[in-house]
């Protein structure tokens, strides 16, 4: 499968590290330009391109950027992506990094949010767990106590990929409903960065109480 990446810090690239391990094809862009990625290229066999030809072709789109980030993206950068292609998003909103962002401290979830951004659905996945260990705590299906990580969104069969996707590179994928429920895997909720296997997952989740910082 064709994967494009946009973002190469943490996440980014141990997502990408892991898609590559699996025999997935994989473009990464960043902010600083593909000089700045040929090492990361070398080493896990990525293709190093621009942030509008991240998309190109790809039948999963990776957005992993500073949520303050996703306004500056490219206009039109998703479209030389494959028809029907699964565009993840990977963000939390850090309001010391991020600054103020009126919506989501009015209660819009995080995930909706960047959907407006860039005009397109999301699935809100891969939020919840550090970089660290996404890179290296990955277990074949089966294993007890494999981690399993929130898979939240509206496009039911780009949630299926990605949820395949999340299985392949070792994680046990928890539906966690629509992109307006995405606020239970939000920093602060019972699920995150917390390691949990599915039945506790899904337990997290149902246990998330939503708050709403005052304006």
């Amino acid at each position: 499968m064709k994967i494009g990446v946009i973002g190469a810090g943490n996440i980014g690239t141990a997502l990408i590290k892991r898609f590559t391990a699996v025999g997935h094809e994989v473009s990464v862009a960043n902010s600083r330009g593909p000089a700045s990625l040929e090492e990361l290229a070398r080493s896990t066999g990525a293709h190093a391109v621009k942030v509008d030809e991240a998309a190109n072709e790809a039948e999963v789109v990776v957005v992993t950027i500073p949520l303050h980030r996703v306004p500056e993206l490219p206009a039109g950068f998703l479209q030389g992506a494959a028809k029907g292609a699964a565009v993840i998003d990977t963000s939390n909103y850090y309001p010391q990094r991020d600054g103020r962002i009126d919506e989501i401290v009015n209660g819009m979830p995080e995930s909706r949010w960047v959907c407006e951004q860039i005009g397109h659905q999301v699935i809100k996945v891969f939020n919840t767990i550090y970089a660290q260990h996404l890179l290296e705590l990955g277990r074949p299906k089966a294993t007890p106590g494999r981690i399993a990580l929130p898979v939240a969104g509206d496009d039911e069969a780009a949630k299926a990929v990605v949820m395949q996707l999340v299985d392949e590179i070792g994680f046990d994928p928890v539906d966690a409903g629509s992109l307006e429920e995405s606020w239970r895997q939000q920093p602060g909720s019972p699920v995150y960065a917390k390691d949990l296997d599915a039945k506790a997952t899904r337990a997290a989740l149902a246990e998330a109480v939503r708050t709403q910082e005052a304006p």
